[in-house]
């Protein structure tokens, strides 16, 4: 069975390529949801107007269904609450220096 962690790390091989930093640790998914063999993400951008948002659903929803046990992404594009740095993991506000 396909477990949150499993998700996860398929969602840390996600990279936004402006930044080139992977969207779990960037702080882009704000809800994983396993529900058998469907994951339901809710995931944002950092900023609306993002020109590789739509390239950033597409290689989430490729990651995810390649897991093991998964046979529908439903990525969820939702921008409530606003983005920001302190979404990022804790690691990686300490990397670029915002601790």
């Amino acid at each position: 069975m396909t477990t949150k962690d499993d998700v996860i790390a398929a969602l840390e091989t996600v990279v936004d390529p402006e930044l080139n930093l992977d969207i779990w640790n960037l702080g882009l998914i704000y809800n994983v949801e396993v529900d058998e063999s469907t994951v339901n993400i809710d995931l944002t951008l950092t900023t609306p107007m993002c020109p590789v948002g739509p390239m950033i659903v597409s290689n989430t929803k490729e990651a995810v269904e390649k897991v093991d046990g998964v046979e529908l992404a439903n990525i969820e594009m939702v921008w409530d609450p606003p983005w920001d740095m302190e979404m990022m993991s804790e690691d990686l506000r300490f990397m670029l220096g915002r601790i």
